[in-house]
Order: C-alpha cells, then structure tokens, then sequence
C-alpha cells in the first residue's frame, strides 16, 4: 500500500511539473509576444519622431533664429533675442486704439489686431490678423534703427473671404 502512495505521490508530482511547465511556455511566449509588439511600437514612433524632426527642420529653415548671415546684420545692436524684440515691437503697434495701422482693412466685427509673427530674415515678416471673424496676412518689412526703433512697411496683404 504505501508502494501506492508513492506511485501516486509520484503521478500527482509529474502532473504539477508538467501543468507548471505548460503554464510558464505561454506565459513566456505571451511576454515574447507583447516585447515583439512593444518593439514594433517603438520603432513606429522612432520614425514618427524622425519624421517630425524632419519637418521641424524645413519649418525653421526660413527663419531668423536660424540664419546667422541675418543676425550678424544687427550684431552691433548687442540684442539677445532679435526675432523676439522685432515681434515685441510689432505686437506694439496693436495697442493703440482702433485697427493696427499696418493692416489696411476696416475690421467687420471688431478691429483688426496682429495675432501671430514668423520673423522670416533681418529684412521681412510674416504675420497673421483677425477681427475675431474675419482674418488675413500680411507681409511687412521692416528695419531696426540704431536707437533700436524698429520701422515697419507693409509690402504686401491679403483678406480671407469668410465662408460662414
């Protein structure tokens, strides 16, 4: 009889090692799987990101910050942040009452302000204005003094129609 249990014992032992071994070979090959996918995820974002970066890179690429023939025009002025003292000077103008003097419509809703600026080189700006509804661009050129007032002329404007 105890010869049985043993053998038992024995059977009962092998069928726990084998359950045990069969359970961790698909939890293994489960996390194998999931580390396959999570790599594959990765990767994807690996190139999403280079994809951005590339992107970035061509969006700076006709900007002030980035083109040091342009900004060594205005060394002498010992200016730190050229493209964000030429956009402070235009925001300015947006403070006297009524519509910016730089753009050339009548606001509809309200008055037409400057709301955004791309500082292109040392010479030229690309800003966007809206009356809340009504929006357009402009391109303006503009130089800085050596008493560091900066003089703005409008070059160029266009409205967008409203397809509301």
């Amino acid at each position: 009889m105890q010869k049985n249990i043993f053998l038992y014992l024995f059977v009962f032992s092998a069928l726990i090692a084998l359950y045990l071994a069969v359970s961790s070979s698909k939890s293994l090959d489960k996390s194998n799987q999931r580390v396959a996918d999570l790599r594959d995820k990765v990767s994807a974002y690996e190139d999403s990101l280079q994809t951005a970066k590339m992107q970035v890179s061509d969006m700076q690429y006709f900007s002030l910050e980035n083109n040091d023939y342009a900004l060594s025009n205005y060394d002498h002025l010992g200016l730190e942040d050229l493209p964000g003292y030429v956009a402070d000077q235009l925001l300015d103008t947006n403070v006297q009452q009524g519509n910016n003097p730089l753009v050339p419509y009548e606001g509809m809703e309200n008055d037409f302000k400057i709301n955004k600026i791309k500082v292109v080189n040392h010479k030229w700006i690309l800003a966007d204005f809206s009356d809340g509804k009504y929006w357009g661009e402009l391109f303006i050129g503009y130089e800085i003094r050596e008493d560091g007032s900066v003089d703005f002329t409008r070059i160029d404007h266009l409205l967008y129609t409203n397809t509301d």
